[in-house]
């Protein structure tokens, strides 16, 4: 009977505590990451996590301005080819090792290193020797100088006037390298949150950094859990059990007139489309191509299953990024044209294709729509309904005939909406999955990169977005408008416009 004593001595002076209560925010995610590690982040959901985890040398803030993160500072010289970067010191991984000059070095070029394949290499392999390097034909990365501890030294094959946005995305974020045992499942950072545990398919749980060089975050924890139903977010926000919610396009309606204080809208820079892949059977002739473009009534789509939140895209550059062509008009909605484009091309009979999408209940509509509009031309379209990693594995190694997709802006500017999905560099995984080649337009986008001055670089970029709606290697959907909920008691959270922006450092709960 003495065992008891101590333990109520504890637990009365825990009681008696002054220390406040735990305090934790609610975040979710619609499937599992495939990777927490930067190197092999190539979707969303992993590129959110990377950059609670982890720091870059820069980072976008929530509305995707580009700020100072490792590096305090940089500079680039009258070539456009040299970037210098300034450290601060201070900085430690969440194991307390320091993160210098060197330590930068060594995550870039594991992330560049051929066994790292999986992952999206290109905003690195600009790097003077990163191809080489990363093909496994060169023992290091010419590119890639540390004269001290505080100061590293990027020198690019050729002029490249949005490389400092590069440094911000997910695979270029530092980890320790090489990694420490345990890593895929256990990673260490140096960002605003800790890792705690990741129980797959169901939750993962951060607590502040507390020796973060930007601060602590203002809460303790943040979860972020798996929840690939819509209804069950939904029923899960409702209930107080999420922090936010990105509201469903067919609900929309019903959020506005239940809960309108708790709503924020920001126009996305996001696209819409359906990947054609232009290596596969009809697909490859630009004729058949327009041809699905005017099959699809695009702005009933949008008004019905879309509830109307979006722009008609009449290209990839979307509203809010130069380069975009307001006048530019969209493939209209011509059954005729359609088969008549068709019948040209030699299939005036149509042909039967496989449409991939993902379990999103918005993308099941669309799919259907879709299918009906295009059955009405002869194209015979068999919707395929995948897991997210099933469908991005047969998109990538160019196994579908048709992909319902969207792309996120990882930066703001044009070249991300030209370069990765259309340069024949990048097919696959790279983002180009429609797999077209067009050396005209492979042209036009390198110039757009190069040049330093910004209106050459707005022409340049409309061009580039006129061609690539001759092309036609999507069927044009729109440029969706972002609209979410937050909790009335959560303060200091907005919707961010890329999605590494929001990294939940100010967010906090008033009660």
């Amino acid at each position: 009977m003495g065992q008891p004593f101590p333990l109520l001595l504890v637990l009365l002076a825990a009681c008696g505590s002054d220390a406040p209560a735990p305090t934790r925010l609610e975040y979710y995610l619609t499937a599992d990451p495939p990777s927490l590690d930067p190197a092999l982040s190539t979707d969303v959901q992993s590129g959110e996590m990377v950059a609670l985890l982890y720091d870059n040398l820069v980072q976008f803030d929530v509305d995707a301005r580009l700020q100072p993160g490792l590096a305090t500072g940089w500079e680039v010289d009258s070539t456009g080819r040299r970037y210098t970067f300034h450290l601060r010191t201070g900085a430690t991984f969440h194991d307390g090792a320091p993160i210098g000059a060197a330590e930068v070095r060594a995550s870039m070029l594991r992330a560049l290193a051929p066994d790292s394949r999986g992952g999206r290499q290109w905003p690195l392999l600009p790097l003077e020797g990163a191809r080489a390097y990363a093909a496994g034909d060169a023992k290091t990365v010419k590119g890639i100088a540390v004269p001290d501890d505080t100061t590293i030294v990027f020198t690019l094959e050729e002029p490249l006037n949005i490389f400092p946005k590069f440094l911000a995305m997910p695979v270029a974020a530092v980890a320790p390298a090489p990694l420490p045992p345990g890593f895929r499942e256990r990673p260490v950072g140096s960002g605003p949150w800790r890792f705690v545990s990741w129980s797959h398919d169901d939750a993962l749980v951060f607590a502040r950094n507390e020796e973060h060089w930007a601060g602590p975050p203002s809460e303790d924890t943040l979860r972020v859990r798996i929840i690939p139903e819509e209804l069950t977010r939904g029923a899960e926000y409702e209930a107080g059990l999420l922090s936010v919610l990105e509201i469903p396009f067919g609900e929309t309606r019903r959020w506005e007139q239940n809960v309108p204080d708790e709503l924020q809208r920001r126009p996305a820079l996001r696209d819409v489309f359906i990947a054609l892949n232009t290596r596969r059977g009809p697909l490859g002739d630009v004729r058949v191509r327009r041809a699905l473009n005017h099959a699809v009534d695009v702005e009933t789509i949008l008004k019905t299953v879309m509830a109307g939140r979006g722009v008609r895209a009449a290209g990839a550059i979307p509203p809010g990024i130069i380069g975009y062509d307001s006048t530019r008009a969209p493939f209209a909605w011509d059954t005729a044209a359609a088969r008549r484009l068709l019948r040209e091309a030699g299939y005036e009979k149509g042909f039967a294709v496989q449409l991939w999408r993902g379990k999103r209940s918005e993308q099941a509509r669309i799919a259907q729509a879709v299918q009906q509009d295009l059955a009405a031309v002869g194209v015979r379209v068999e919707i395929v309904e995948r897991d997210a990693p099933s469908v991005r594995a047969t998109v990538r190694n160019g196994e579908a005939d048709l992909y319902l997709g969207d792309w996120y802006a990882d930066y703001p500017d044009p070249e991300n909406f030209t370069y990765p999905l259309f340069h024949s560099g990048n097919h696959g995984t790279g983002g180009n999955y429609a797999f077209l080649s067009d050396s005209v337009l492979d042209a036009m986008i390198a110039r757009a990169r190069a040049t330093p001055d910004e209106a050459e670089k707005e022409r340049l970029s409309r061009e580039s977005d006129a061609r690539i709606h001759r092309l036609a290697p999507w069927i044009f959907l729109w440029f969706p408008a972002d609209v979410w909920a937050a909790q009335s008691e959560v303060e200091g959270w907005r919707i961010p416009a890329v999605f590494t922006g929001q990294r939940w450092t100010g967010v906090r709960r008033s009660q």
